[in-house]
């Protein structure tokens, strides 16, 4: 059941885009426009078509969700990265209302690797084309904490991935495609990175890229906001705009964003975490994708 503010603000998706203004948002001064503070996004999204509302208590809704766990060849994330993604109903659980994906320092053996950290990485098993995507969330915090809310393309070639185990994985990455709609270091706290990565520009050398400072991401709920056209595709935070991807040549290398992308949420460990982190959650209250 849809939590009744949620219906609320479900009745109005084809009349106000900018559901945002209900939840959680810094006070604004009163001599200073909304307009001026709002992203002119123009959506001509407005039909509900996959969202999960996270009510419920205990594991999961498992017909929306996998939970991935196979670690790449190596034995290790990419990046030096130190956690184990696992199925755990400590590591990702609903509670309350709210999704929560937890990063704890714990020993972890699986796969013939131990690991002093474990986390959780969801795939949705549902994929979309063009649309809105909207999430409420609040993010974990402490130096070396590295959580994501992402896309890839269906067609991702990973082993241990959703798609790839149901027989669509073809194409490597970068040449698949990825859409980071939010990036947070705890090292840079309160700092929202968006990116996309493809065969033209990709991994620490990223060139399509943009951030801003945004109060108390770990503390409070804010709405981060993704609107992928055929155009474009504009990232915002609070429905304020602080990335915008329109390449003037659209091709295989700049331009795989034309096929079916799931979401994917998760919790990197980072090889300078805090010694004295113990665990800290990502909460997220919905995700809605509208086309």
């Amino acid at each position: 059941m849809i939590k009744p503010l949620k219906v609320y603000m479900l009745s109005l998706a084809g009349i106000i885009s900018l559901s945002y203004v209900i939840f959680d948002l810094p006070k604004r001064t009163s001599n200073v426009p909304m307009e001026s503070k709002v992203a002119d996004l123009g959506s001509k999204f407005d039909s509900l078509i996959w969202s999960d509302e996270f009510d419920g208590e205990g594991v999961i809704n498992k017909e929306k969700w996998f939970q991935q766990t196979t670690l790449p060849p190596g034995g290790s994330w990419w990046g030096g990265l130190l956690q184990h993604y696992t199925d755990s109903v400590t590591n990702s659980y609903v509670k309350d209302g709210y999704l929560h994906l937890v990063a704890k320092k714990e020993a972890f053996d699986d796969q013939g690797q131990l690991k002093q950290y474990t986390a959780a990485r969801l795939n949705s098993k549902f994929t979309f084309t063009y649309g809105r995507i909207e999430i409420r969330a609040k993010l974990p915090t402490g130096n070396g904490t590295w959580p994501a809310i992402w896309m890839l393309n269906k067609n991702i070639d990973e082993d241990g991935a959703y798609w790839d185990n149901e027989g669509f994985g073809t194409t490597k990455w970068p040449s698949c495609g990825e859409i980071d709609i939010l990036e947070h270091w705890g090292k840079n706290q309160d700092y929202i990175s968006s990116a996309v990565h493809n065969a033209s520009s990709y991994g620490y050398h990223v060139t399509n890229v943009a951030g801003r400072k945004v109060n108390g991401v770990s503390t409070t709920f804010h709405n981060y906001t993704l609107e992928w056209s055929e155009e474009k595709m504009i990232f915002s935070v609070d429905g304020v705009e602080h990335f915008r991807y329109q390449p003037s040549l659209k091709n295989a290398d700049t331009w795989p964003y034309d096929a079916p992308y799931y979401i994917l949420l998760n919790i990197a460990i980072e090889a300078d975490i805090d010694p004295n982190f113990t665990e800290s959650p990502m909460v997220v209250d919905y995700i809605r994708i509208y086309q």
